[in-house]
């Protein structure tokens, strides 16, 4: 909690504010934050100073480790999240590309999972790193990247938390996340808890000891209708110690997570926090 809270400081401090023409609300902007989570420690990074839902954090991650591309199939299994963006994106709505209600595009998990070659076939990113991870082999590219410019116009959104890069010391398994662009206020909440249960179900599945998760953000911000909450309501407050997570021992496979895992598998300790704040989304 103290490195998060310290970011939304620094943006109030510090920040410049950068016009958005995506959602036409300004935002308080610094480039870089490098955010640590102790994942062999078990520190949870569940936000306390407000109420955090997690298990949508966590479904919208089952999500993409399945390569979802419809916002039906994230309502489904507990996540709201790519409601909007599927269905209220103006630019998407008119793509030519776009399916049909509640469709997504070429985003996010579908890149992970099937990845387009010139050639037409696919490449499954996750399943080449999984299988490598269980044999202990780390070839310095154990890597799972959505970002792929090339199908931008394919999909609704181009992926904010974009590219993860495991690394194998031993028997212990870090993870380095890169993301492009983060709503403070209610973006990284999801995004931290989303790094942290990556690394500890990789870990878990392949038989490896989870160890750090290095987070890191270019363009941090805090949209102009989410500076007064965060300034005068969410920074006063005193924050918890932070949760642990437990994970069902169950889960051994990466077929586990793409079949019948769900967020009942996933249960927090000694979660204790202040009264939830809405902020506004800015599609």
């Amino acid at each position: 909690m103290k490195q998060y809270l310290e970011l939304c400081q620094r943006i109030i401090d510090s920040g410049k504010w950068v016009e958005n023409k995506r959602t036409g609300v300004r935002c308080l902007t610094v480039i870089n934050a490098d955010m640590e989570y102790d994942v062999a420690n078990n520190e949870f990074p569940l936000v306390t100073t407000r109420k955090s839902y997690y298990k949508s954090a966590i479904a919208e991650l089952l999500g993409y480790l399945r390569g979802y591309d419809n916002a039906a199939q994230f309502r489904e299994i507990g996540c709201k999240t790519w409601d909007a963006n599927a269905n209220d994106n103006a630019v998407w709505l008119n793509n030519p590309n776009r399916k049909g209600e509640d469709d997504m595009g070429r985003v996010y998990g579908v890149q992970g999972r099937s990845w387009m070659r010139p050639d037409k076939t696919s490449l499954d990113q996750l399943a080449k790193v999984v299988d490598n991870l269980s044999k202990g082999i780390d070839d310095r590219g154990e890597i799972v990247t959505f970002y792929n410019p090339g199908e931008f116009d394919l999909g609704c959104l181009r992926p904010c938390m974009h590219t993860h890069n495991f690394s194998l010391l031993g028997d212990e398994l870090y993870l380095t996340s890169i993301q492009r662009s983060c709503d403070v206020p209610l973006g990284q909440n999801f995004n931290q808890i989303q790094c942290f249960v990556l690394l500890a179900l990789i870990a878990q599945i392949t038989n490896l000891k989870p160890a750090k998760v290095f987070h890191k953000i270019v363009n941090a911000h805090i949209y102009e209708n989410q500076l007064e909450l965060m300034r005068d309501v969410q920074l006063k407050r005193t924050p918890f110690a932070s949760p642990k997570l437990i994970i069902n021992p169950d889960i051994k496979t990466l077929k586990d997570i793409e079949t019948w895992v769900t967020t009942d598998d996933f249960t927090v300790e000694g979660y204790e926090s202040h009264e939830a704040i809405h902020y506004p989304f800015s599609v």
